[in-house]
């Protein structure tokens, strides 16, 4: 089917982003020209403030508008407790459980030899230096069970040795109203490995 221009370019914008397919984007452009005209420019100026205010902080790389970002700068933070993770998603993820209470780093990304990415092209550097630099307790890996966040975990685990800090895994368990017969084998092993006493 043709679209008319403007349709079609919004189709192929909303198409671009990730997870969203082509019916999917026709239904997000569709929903928008339905829109009043003063929620699409509020929109379209919400989507130009993220771009133009939200960079990184200096000492987590946790995605923010304000440097150092609202974490880093919360007094309530224990700030000798850091959680690993890759991205910011996956900070905004343990966040939402209302948990945890330390600090973060974001690595900007997993060791992956397949696609070119070596420690050195994620913040690993910059995270020796916070636990070199600052009274650290403890360094808590949330990275996913995957070959890259396995080998990401590996490789910190032995650069973090020699400061004499506790280095902690976050257990993988199984999902709640999950089956077992269901459960892939990682992620069963996984479980067990973390297991509890009750």
């Amino acid at each position: 089917m043709e679209y008319t221009k403007p349709l079609a370019r919004l189709i192929e914008y909303f198409q671009k982003l990730p997870s969203i397919g082509p019916k999917t984007a026709q239904r997000l452009a569709l929903h928008v020209i339905k829109m009043p005209e003063n929620e699409v420019k509020n929109f379209a100026n919400a989507l130009i403030e993220a771009k133009t205010t939200i960079s990184y902080c200096d000492i987590c790389f946790n995605m923010s508008s304000s440097n150092p970002c609202e974490i880093c700068s919360n007094p309530a933070r224990n700030k000798s407790v850091i959680c690993v993770v890759a991205e910011t998603k996956d900070l905004m993820a343990i966040e939402k459980t209302n948990e945890y209470l330390g600090v973060y780093h974001v690595l900007q990304g997993l060791i992956s030899p397949i696609d070119g990415i070596g420690p050195d092209d994620i913040r690993i550097k910059e995270l020796l230096f916070r636990v070199n630099q600052n009274n650290v307790n403890e360094i808590i890996l949330a990275l996913n069970p995957s070959v890259e966040g396995e080998a990401t975990s590996l490789y910190l685990t032995k650069l973090l040795k020699p400061f004499n800090v506790k280095v902690s895994r976050i257990a993988f368990g199984l999902p709640m109203g999950s089956e077992l017969e269901y459960v892939d084998e990682m992620t069963l092993a996984r479980a067990l490995e973390g297991r509890v006493e009750l």
